[in-house]
């Protein structure tokens, strides 16, 4: 009886730690090949999104991503613009109900929307050089 207590306390133990180092919760994934407009999702500050876009023909590849207002329907700002296959990160500082409008002109593309905690967010954050 001690032995199954003490192996269900290790094992609870490791379920913690493993769940803890990975820190980032997904909110939402879309995929898709063109053009349309998301659902809704509701995220806390300080947010992350994820993106990578691809396509058959790379010169002819472009994305474009707006954040709207879910409540008002009013563009909230623009998170990216390209016209090659690339991928990247765009933290948020804005909590709030949004939704994504996307552009997209002959690519595939992935946008994973992630919540974040303060201490994850400064792993994001750019650090000023010149105080080096």
């Amino acid at each position: 009886m001690t032995q199954r207590l003490l192996i269900l306390l290790i094992l609870a133990a490791f379920i913690t730690t493993s769940t803890a180092a990975h820190g980032k919760d997904l909110v939402r994934k879309f995929t898709g090949s063109r053009s349309t407009e998301t659902i809704d999702f509701e995220v806390r500050s300080p947010w992350l999104l994820d993106w990578w876009v691809n396509g058959e023909y790379p010169q002819m590849v472009g994305l474009e991503v707006s954040l709207i207002d879910a409540k008002t329907g009013q563009h909230a700002g623009y998170v990216l613009k390209t016209k090659h296959p690339s991928n990247g990160v765009r933290l948020f500082d804005q909590s709030g109900r949004f939704r994504l409008k996307i552009d997209a002109t002959m690519s595939n593309w992935i946008l994973k929307v992630e919540q974040l905690t303060r201490k994850e967010a400064e792993l994001y954050t750019p650090v000023d050089k010149t105080s080096f």
